[in-house]
């Protein structure tokens, strides 16, 4: 049936966009040519493709909606590039929808634009002008690519109706929200998201930021620069004069920085103490053990030997409870071995026909087998082709799958298990430490990033306490956001230190001592070791990034440690420690009143930060180390 001129509006047309039907094959013409178009039908915006045969209808022939669903695997082997590498926002879909029926063999669709949930550039290896659409049904449609350009021009379009918000550790995702929703809104100038320009470190991150080491981050941050900025940066100065610019989330006073002003006292000394190396004598005749809180202080303050990890390392990551006696243990161990094959047999019993109809655990299977392929090959414990090693870090990741199907598998968890894996030198047991340590960094690879922006703005709290004038320093360089630290928070600075220094600081972190975000301290203590590097220098924004990256396995972490307790207690001894510092520290818990006032319903973020600083009186330190 023809719409009437009323009806149908167009928006903007580009000829020479190729649809590709199927990426992988190679041996007869998989892409077709055609126009892309923005379209208002009866007031409603769409994004519709044809090709050039079907030039004349005035609809295409398939219509890819919610109802009607939206295919885009028609093959076993499909792959738009649609994967991306390091990213946290999750793009294994999980509502399965039927790919809609072909006329003809034309793929001509047309999507709502209140349809689509993201589009993305394809793998850079396929080039700059490719773009990946996927539906808010979670399945990509066909990658377009455009021989004569214009994809600039096609944003521009879009950006009159929906805003395209960049994850925050994939450049190359983009979240469509409508202009209602009151998402960040970013310039596509600014973005540059089809710039082909841009330096090396971006384009080696593109192709590979594990051999890059999030070199490229510069491109990959801009949703954290804009969501932590603070309201006089120079960028929101910028965009304050042009009022031609979108609105920045810096106008958010919830992720205002407000300047702490403290005065604190001398730095104390402090130094590390010998490794926990007995184990027998804190057990009582039954296996209990008897010091709990004298352990993790030993644990805290020197580590663990080698020959008692194994043991010592369940019980610090919940496995086996404090409490527990010998036999209990045994039996502990007997439940959780069989409830392990229990959910290692439902995957593994996934016929090949049944995965293809399974496209969220196809993609869990897909993501991990490419993770475990890379994950610490220089390691003897990983190394070498058709290794043991591999093979159980592949099956103890299916596996967690199955556990925590909601979360599954976000790239990054490869590395926090290969160390549990290494340690224990057993599958069952270190898939349940592996369990109790994503029950403390879990949130750090949720879609929503809530967890990282909140302790990205915890550390900038920190430092801003700490360090004023380094907080000056990279404020003036668009650097304020600590962006730059994503990763180290991420997974724990697992990148940052040699294999055997992770052990170490892993088993310090878990030890929670003296506070839970010990971790964040770690982060100052390494910022301030480089201020000396960093103030008065002509770093910009990019050679900062480029600078710290680069202090990948040359940090002394037992320096960085001492540098990280002190700090700490140089904190606590502050008589006037601002009340949202003593919060990141764990140092005051909001009354009964203020959990019921109205702020309560914000998010944690904006709590912490309009929080007032009057009636900071309940300042216990969770911990003050005893010295011999």
């Amino acid at each position: 049936m023809e719409q009437s001129a009323e009806d149908y509006k167009l928006i903007f047309e580009k000829e020479g966009v190729y649809l590709h039907t199927n990426a992988k094959r190679n041996n007869q013409d998989t892409s077709k040519p055609g126009f892309i178009r923005v379209v208002e039908r009866a007031g409603v915006p769409a994004l519709e493709w044809s090709p050039l045969e079907d030039e004349g209808r005035s609809a295409p022939a398939v219509l890819y909606t919610k109802k009607d669903g939206e295919g885009g695997e028609e093959d076993p082997n499909f792959d738009p590039g649609y994967e991306p590498d390091w990213a946290v926002i999750s793009t294994v879909k999980k509502d399965h929808e039927p790919a809609p029926t072909r006329d003809s063999g034309q793929w001509s669709f047309s999507l709502p634009l209140s349809e689509l949930y993201c589009l993305r550039r394809a793998r850079f290896s396929l080039g700059r002008n490719f773009l990946v659409l996927t539906s808010r049904g979670g399945h990509p449609l066909p990658p377009l690519h455009f021989h004569r350009g214009g994809t600039r021009e096609l944003l521009r379009a879009l950006q009159r109706y929906i805003i395209l918000d960049q994850s925050p550790v994939d450049g190359r995702l983009f979240l469509a929200y409508p202009h209602d929703s009151g998402a960040l809104s970013q310039s596509f100038d600014k973005l540059q998201l089809f710039d082909d320009g841009g330096s090396d470190l971006v384009t080696r991150f593109i192709q590979d930021p594990y051999a890059t080491t999030f070199g490229g981050f510069s491109k990959v941050t801009n949703f954290f620069k804009a969501a932590l900025r603070p309201p006089d940066s120079p960028a929101h100065a910028r965009n304050s004069q042009d009022p031609n610019l979108p609105p920045q989330s810096d106008d958010e006073p919830g992720f205002e920085l407000i300047t702490c002003g403290v005065e604190l006292g001398p730095r104390p000394q402090v130094t590390r103490g010998r490794p926990l190396d007995r184990w027998e004598e804190f057990l009582d005749a039954e296996g209990r053990v008897k010091n709990p809180e004298r352990i993790r202080e030993t644990v805290f303050r020197g580590g663990i030997i080698p020959p008692l990890r194994k043991e010592v390392w369940k019980f610090l990551l919940g496995f086996y409870p404090w409490n527990s006696t010998t036999k209990e243990r045994e039996d502990i161990l007997r439940v959780k071995t069989d409830e392990y094959f229990r959910m290692k047999v439902q995957w593994k019993s996934v016929s090949e026909e049944q995965e293809m109809r399974n496209s969220l655990l196809r993609g869990y299977r897909s993501l991990i087998e490419r993770d475990v392929s890379r994950t610490d090959r220089h390691n003897t414990f990983f190394s070498g082709n058709d290794n043991p090693g591999l093979t159980l870090l592949h099956d103890v990741l299916m596996t967690y799958c199955m556990y925590n199907f909601d979360l599954g598998y976000v790239q990054g968890m490869s590395d926090l298990l290969s160390p549990l894996l290494f340690v224990t030198q057993n599958e069952v047991e270190s898939f349940w430490c592996l369990v109790g340590f994503m029950e403390l960094v879990h949130q750090n690879f949720e879609e929503s990033q809530e967890a990282m922006k909140k302790q990205l703005l915890q550390l900038s709290i920190l430092l801003k306490a700490l360090d004023p004038e380094l907080c000056d320093f990279l404020d003036s360089q668009d650097s304020g956001s600590l962006c730059f630290c994503f990763r180290w928070l991420l997974i724990w600075f697992k990148r940052e230190f040699s294999f055997e220094d992770i052990l170490t600081l892993w088993e310090v972190l878990w030890s929670r001592l003296p506070c839970d975000n010990f971790h964040l301290l770690i982060a100052c203590s390494i910022l301030q070791s480089q201020r000396g590097e960093l103030i008065g220098s002509d770093h910009d924004f990019n050679t900062i990034l480029k600078h710290i990256n680069e202090l990948t396995m040359k940090l002394d972490l037992q320096t960085v440690m001492l540098g990280a307790e002190a700090i700490y207690l140089q904190l606590i001894q502050c008589k006037e420690l601002p009340l949202k510092v003593q919060q990141v520290l764990g140092l005051y818990v909001p009354s009964s009143s203020e959990e019921d006032s109205p702020n309560s319903q914000a998010s944690e973020t904006t709590q912490l930060l309009s929080q007032s600083e009057a009636g900071a009186t309940s300042c216990s330190p969770a911990y003050v180390p005893s010295y011999p």
